[in-house]
């Protein structure tokens, strides 16, 4: 139990992180929708606004439904069912957060510079964010699953526990 109780801590702890980047953005594509420039946005931009804002919705939700789901199951003794199904909310919440970023990216470049440079900006940041997130990480699972544990040989072999070392007893077998 300690150890869910741990692993329950250091999921909050990272979803403080995220869930501030997503509220900041949340609020700034609700802002947006009432500034004077924003009746100049094409259909193309407006769907991207809608799909952004969308995904920036459900990443909010995604965040805060482990902590929803704690409190509902408060002690009632399921603590690593809220870790195990909080971690894939998690998961799910930050590619939310990726498609919204990228999706903001993608808006304000497309009327900043026009679409050409915003799509190539949007998929530089994509594979920004698959590497410098999902490539460390990959790396060191990829490490562990093909790193074989030392197999003991004779040298490596330790005398079997014995009873008479149980007991204290300094005379030889």
């Amino acid at each position: 139990m300690k150890r869910a109780d741990r692993n329950f801590a250091e999921l909050l702890q990272e979803l403080r992180v995220a869930q501030t980047g997503v509220q900041i953005l949340f609020a700034f594509l609700l802002g947006l929708s009432f500034t004077d420039r924003f009746a100049a946005l094409d259909a193309t931009q407006r769907g991207i606004y809608i799909v952004t804002l969308v995904a920036s919705a459900l990443t909010g939700i995604l965040l805060v439904a482990p902590v929803a789901m704690h409190r509902l199951l408060f002690q009632h003794g399921r603590k690593r069912d809220v870790v195990r199904i909080g971690h894939r909310m998690v998961v799910a919440g930050l590619c939310g957060l990726l498609a919204t970023i990228v999706g903001g990216l993608l808006l304000v470049l497309d009327v900043v510079v026009g679409p050409t440079a915003a799509v190539g900006a949007a998929v530089v940041l994509t594979a920004a964010f698959a590497g410098l997130w999902g490539g460390p990480a990959l790396r060191v699972w990829l490490r562990r699953e093909s790193c074989e544990l030392p197999q003991p040989g004779p040298e490596n072999v330790r005398p079997a526990y014995s009873a008479h070392q149980a007991t204290g007893s300094s005379s030889s077998p």
